[in-house]
């Protein structure tokens, strides 16, 4: 039986973050299933599944960059930001060039005030926004800042004002609102008419299974190849490992010192942590002013 690790699902159009899990709990017949972010129902690609002990790592992902290949319709804006809302909006598209894209995605890079569409999940006054969207309100939200990593023009058929484009950027950002405001930036409008994750905490398309795939995996009984371990989510961090002696403390919860404990360094605050046996514990945190090494959580 699986006890933790990430199952990468390469989830499909129409279904929400949480309809994949509710789908793998009948599969797996596991109950604790967790996800590293939301995708939208039009979305698909990438979504990292935590099975196990794993769920407890959601709030600790020392990684949230995502990456995301996006396809737009200028000249359409919507009340969804996307092409399955209601057009608000028509506008002329004429004259638009490749490059005008790119000097306004450029304008949306970096360290950016992001509105979240009214159709999200933000909760906003403790309501949902997407409750209040489809009862017909629409209420003003307070600007988030987002950053953007990078956004690449990959296509653009300026006759039919469509393309795509390639987004790298970190937790929160609403993708469909970047399109949105370019086609603002711009003064023709725009919406998104396509999402796939091709990237999320370090996994990409090549680490992700379908349902299919998944089932038919459980149905001979090899699900284990196709689990990833747990401390892949943390490989960013600094490693130690402990003696006999030190594993025996630490499960119980005993600060180390942290001169005794090979592989201290001087910068690091957080460590992927391994028993004497290479068994994978959880993250450590250094406590320089008491040059201890303790719990920071156990996975």
């Amino acid at each position: 039986m699986i006890e933790s690790g990430i199952l990468v699902m390469n989830k499909p159009q129409g279904f929400t973050s949480f309809d994949v899990i509710g789908k793998l709990r009948g599969i797996l017949k596991m109950r604790k299933l967790g996800h590293t972010g939301t995708l939208d129902p039009m979305a698909t690609g990438v979504l990292p599944v935590l099975i196990g002990r794993a769920a407890r790592a959601c709030d600790i992902l020392p990684d949230e960059r995502k990456a995301y290949r996006a396809g737009f319709q200028l000249g359409t804006v919507t009340d969804t930001q996307d092409s399955t809302g209601t057009v608000l909006e028509t506008h002329a598209f004429a004259g638009i060039t490749a490059e005008q894209l790119r000097d306004a995605f450029s304008a949306l890079t970096g360290e950016i005030q992001q509105i979240p569409p009214m159709y999200s999940a933000v909760q906003v006054n403790g309501r949902r926004l997407y409750e209040l969207a489809r009862q017909g309100r629409e209420i003003e939200r307070p600007a988030r800042t987002v950053f953007v990593e990078r956004i690449t023009l990959t296509a653009f058929d300026a006759e039919t004002g469509t393309g795509t484009a390639e987004i790298c950027c970190g937790k929160g950002t609403y993708v469909r609102t970047i399109l949105h405001d370019m086609g603002q930036v711009l003064r023709c409008g725009a919406c998104m008419t396509a999402l796939t994750r091709t990237a999320a905490c370090g996994f990409t398309l090549d680490d992700a299974y379908s349902f299919a795939e998944v089932q038919q995996a459980a149905d001979e009984d090899r699900l284990e190849p196709l689990i990833i371990p747990t401390d892949r989510l943390f490989t960013a961090l600094p490693a130690l490992t402990l003696s006999a002696g030190q594993t025996r403390l630490y499960r119980s919860g005993v600060q180390l010192d942290a001169g005794r404990v090979c592989g201290v360094c001087g910068d690091a605050e957080l460590y992927r942590i391994y028993a004497d046996d290479g068994s994978f514990l959880g993250l450590a945190a250094l406590d320089r002013t008491a040059g201890t090494v303790r719990v920071y959580k156990n996975l």
